[in-house]
């Protein structure tokens, strides 16, 4: 028997190149440079005044967190720090939410979303 004969392929058709569509897996969300600048401020800020001890940083494929500890990470997030682009258009990109599960503040502008830490002025009377 020939090569034909016994189901073998020949030399042809091993030439032919199919073309795949291209698997690429979805970037995750990050927060960008001055993003985590602006994070960072606020951050070193609180725990300068012994208010938050530890961070975490998630990129997920939806949204990007940062979540704040009063102790360790090992226990629930006191506040996260959320950046979800497909909110962007409607509500806002950017978002604080407390351990409870409430949005404190959410916003387009990361600067106005973080002013929910902010201290006001406070009077003291001698």
């Amino acid at each position: 028997m020939d090569e034909a004969a016994e189901g073998q392929i020949d030399g042809s058709a091993l030439a032919d190149v199919i073309s795949l569509p291209r698997y690429a897996p979805p970037m995750p969300v990050m927060f960008d440079r001055r993003e985590l600048d602006r994070i960072f401020q606020i951050y070193s800020r609180m725990v300068g005044g012994g208010e938050w001890r530890d961070y975490a940083i998630d990129a997920l494929a939806d949204r990007a967190i940062f979540s704040v500890f009063r102790r360790r990470a090992s226990e629930y997030p006191l506040y996260r720090i959320e950046k979800n682009p497909k909110l962007a258009r409607k509500q806002g990109a950017f978002s604080v939410i407390s351990s409870s599960g409430v949005i404190l503040k959410r916003g387009h502008e990361l600067g106005a979303v973080l002013s929910v830490f902010e201290k006001g002025l406070r009077l003291v009377e001698t």
